[in-house]
Order: C-alpha cells, then structure tokens, then sequence
C-alpha cells in the first residue's frame, strides 16, 4: 500500500505542474483522474511494445541457432525460412489469429475482429481487452510475436530437408487458426481459463504447440539422409557452435520481454519478478544439462548446455508468475536435467531433431505447464483464480495443496496435445501428398542454398570468388570448384 501510494504521488507532481500551466484554477479531482489515466495508459503502452521488441528479436535467436546446428551448405535457407515465416505470421494474425485468439466470442474461439477491425483505427471494443490500460495496438503488437515464436519452433525439427512451400504452407493455417484457437481457450477468456488452467506466458499455449508441429513434421519428414544407420543415430554435428550459443543469449535477452511483457502493464505491478524467475530458472537450466551430459556421454557437451538454458526458460514461462524463486529453481533444474535424457530418447525412436525442439520446447513445456499444480501458491495464483476466474483458492500439490490445480493442467495439455498435434499432422500430410514437403535426395545433398535458393550462404566455402582469398597464400592455390559445379552456373556467378 505505501508503495501505491507513493506511486499516486509522483503521479500527482507530474501532472499537476501541466494542470495548473493551463488554466487558473486548480484542477479538478475528476481532471487529475483523467490524466492519470492517461499517463497510466502511455506508460502500459510504452512496456508493451518494448517487450515486444525484446520478443520479435529471437527470430535473430532462433536463426543463429538454427544456422549454428545445421549444416553450412543450408545456412542461407535457414535465413529465408525465417524471413518468410515472420512475414506470413504477422499479416495471417493481422486478418484471423487476433480475431481468433483475442476477440469476443464462445468459449472455443473469437468470432469479432477481424483484419484487425478492418478500417480505421482499432478499439478495444472487439477484443476480450476491453479493460486494458495499454492501448490495442501495442496488444496486438505483443501477442503477434508470439505467435511467430511458435511457428518459429515448429521447423527446428524439420531443418536441412524442407521444401520451402512447405514452410509457407504450414505456417498459413498455423498463425491464422491452429495456434489463435488454443490461445483463446486460455488467454482469450475461453473454457480453459474459466476452469482455472494457468499459464502465464506460454509454456504449453506457444511452445508446446510449436513442439508438436515440430513433432508431426519431423515423423513426416523422416530423418536426413545419413543420421540412423544400421539402426543407430550417427551424430550429425552443427557447423558453428558459437552461432549457436550467441542465438541462445539473444534469445534469453528476447525472454525478458516474453514473460515480463506478459504483465500487459508495467503500473502498479513488479513485473520484474517474473524476470527474477526466468533468470533464476535458465541459470539452473545450464547446470541441469551440463551435471546430466556430463553423466550421459562422459563430456560437457556444449549443445546440450544451451539447450539447457532454453529448457529453462521454456520451463518456466508458464509458472513465473504464481511459484516462489526457489521453486523457479528447481523447475529450470529438473528441466535441464530432462534435456540430454529427452534428445537420447528421440534418437532412439529414430526421430531425427536437429534442434532438439522436443526436448526443449515440448517436454520442458509440459514439465513447465505441471509445475504451477506442483509449486503455485496462493498468495500468487489468487489474482487469477479467486479475482478473475471466481473460484475456490488453490495451492499446488508440493506446497500444502492438493490435486485440483495439477488435475487442471493435466487436462489442459491434453486438450492441446489432441487438438495442436492432430491438426498439425493432417496440414503437413496435405502438404506432402500434394505439392510435397521433403527436398529430393539430390537437392538434400547438394544443400538447401543452392537447389532451393541459386546462392550459398558461404558462398567462398563452396565455389571460387574472385579476390576472396589474399594472394600468395596457400589457399589461393586450391580451387574448389570443378567443371559442372555450382560455381559455374550463372545463378551463383555473381
């Protein structure tokens, strides 16, 4: 309460200077009212946005460490996967995802808001925000990019041998109606969050749903050619370990904005508890998969440590609001611990998961989602359940409660298993039986960046480029390229 009132304060100092500047007699009780609010309402709508800049700044995360595990002749489309992707992401939630997810509606999904209101400036009016204190925009700003960290997620099982239409035709479906739904069962007001299901930032609602995409794909798919033989996973190692570690300090970086931003708010709220949980649980994230890689495969195995942090964080996404740090430790903990088991056990079901997505946006999602049943408390969970939801109080299962909340999270992954992971398989089954999802055998071993985009991401790894290497050295004096090769097809002369 004291630091409320402070806060009403300060407030009071900033706008009353302005106040009494245009106009002689002191302002009103209802005029200092309204530009407070107003103020309020700027400075919501300021940390929208900046986190949701933080946000749309891991695709540069996930495309550096897409780039760093896969193989260097497919660098250059891994760049154009993410390209398009953000492209088709923002403007399919611009005309269904936000109506979908975020409009009034039933309990299944939105029906009010489409093309983002059509014309004109949007309102809040359409949307399930009309109570907000950031304006709209900046809300439709904050959740279109995580909605394109989802679809980000599904194709990191599915690099090195996708068709490029694939990935556009995935992603239509997925950004305009597959993940929008699931959103709106929860964070749009629907049947899920009117039974007390919790997640705050989207452990399950994002990640999970990206992971089972990545799932179906990767089945579809099949595994690269050369990754299982005689039975046994041969390992495939990334070309740059450190693209791949400097992806995942952005996107750690980026989830500051991801789960702090999902305050949808910054007055009268310390959201930087929840980034004191994301931190807490990605630094325990690291020690988990180094302690377990360590004990699996007798070395530090560095992948396997930033995959660690990314469990983390993923982990605890959806309970960083309602558990205390020490239970943000132990769920980054136990989440890390899980990665290398996870990566070993895909391996051995013949799934080849070059990023190792399952593991750590599937499993750490659903880890992550059962936590808050395990460790949420009262004290935090109350603002939702009790003050929103109006239902009973309830504390998790490991704290002194008993099995509603767990039961509820249970279900509430299930619900999105069936619903993500079906739908998921029937748009990627489509996709193969027509235009096709899997490059040839020859384009697979050829690279990506040259048979899918007539250029090579290392273009002087591959072919001759004039000038490239300094004269006289003991390079020079190799060539690279051979009669017939791509270095001598006008697509890669320049």
């Amino acid at each position: 309460m004291r630091s409320k009132a402070l806060r009403l304060a300060l407030l009071l100092l900033m706008v009353t200077p302005v106040q009494a500047a245009a106009q002689d007699a002191p302002p009103t009780t209802d005029e200092l009212a309204t530009s407070i609010g107003t103020l309020i309402t700027a400075v919501d709508t300021v940390w929208v946005a900046v986190a949701a800049a933080f946000v749309l700044l891991m695709q540069a995360g996930f495309a550096l460490l897409e780039v760093g595990l896969s193989r260097m002749k497919n660098a250059g489309a891994v760049m154009a996967k993410i390209l398009i992707n953000m492209s088709i992401a923002i403007l399919m939630f611009w005309a269904t995802g936000f109506a979908l997810a975020y409009g009034n509606g039933n309990d299944f999904w939105g029906t009010a808001g489409w093309f983002f209101s059509s014309t004109g400036f949007p309102t809040s009016a359409d949307y399930v925000y009309s109570a907000a204190t950031a304006s709209i925009t900046s809300l439709w700003f904050f959740q279109v990019v995580f909605c394109a960290v989802s679809l980000a997620i599904v194709f990191g099982s599915m690099l090195d041998r996708t068709k490029f239409i694939g990935y556009v035709l995935f992603a239509i479906p997925f950004a305009g109606f597959i993940y929008p739904v699931v959103a709106h069962w929860t964070w749009g007001g629907g049947w899920l969050f009117k039974d007390g299901f919790l997640d705050y930032a989207g452990s399950s609602i994002v990640h999970l749903q990206g992971a089972l995409g990545a799932l179906m794909g990767a089945l579809i798919l099949g595994p690269r050619i050369g990754k299982f033989r005689n039975g046994k996973p041969i390992p495939i190692p990334g070309h740059s370990i450190p693209l791949a570690i400097t992806g995942v300090i952005i996107l750690w970086f980026g989830w500051m904005g991801f789960n702090g931003g999902s305050s949808l708010l910054a007055n009268n709220l310390d959201f930087v508890d929840v980034i004191v949980n994301t931190n807490l649980a990605a630094a325990a994230g690291i020690i988990g998969a180094t302690v377990m890689s360590l004990a699996l495969f007798k070395t530090l195995d560095v992948s396997q440590m930033g995959n660690g942090a990314i469990g983390g964080l993923v982990a605890i996404t959806a309970p960083c609001a309602f558990i205390d740090y020490w239970a943000g430790i132990v769920v980054g903990l136990v989440a890390g611990l899980l990665i290398p088991l996870v990566v070993v056990a895909v391996e051995k079901l013949k799934i080849d998961d070059p990023l190792g997505a399952l593991a750590a946006h599937g499993v750490s999602g659903i880890w992550g989602t059962l936590a808050i049943g395990l460790f949420g408390t009262s004290e935090r969970m109350d603002g939702v359940i009790v003050n929103l939801v109006g239902l009973d109080s309830r504390e998790g299962l490991l704290v002194g409660g008993g099995l509603g909340q767990l039961w509820v999270q249970f279900y509430g992954i299930a619900a999105t298993v069936g619903f993500t992971g079906g739908l998921t398989a029937v748009v990627f089954l489509a996709i193969k039986y027509t235009v096709g999802l899997r490059v040839s055998e020859e384009h697979e071993t050829s690279g990506l960046d040259i048979s899918e985009h007539g250029m090579f991401g290392y273009p002087e790894q591959f072919i001759d480029v004039p000038g490239a290497t300094p004269e006289n050295s003991p390079a020079a004096a190799i060539s690279v390229s051979a009669p017939g090769s791509p270095a001598t097809s006008p697509a890669t002369a320049s």
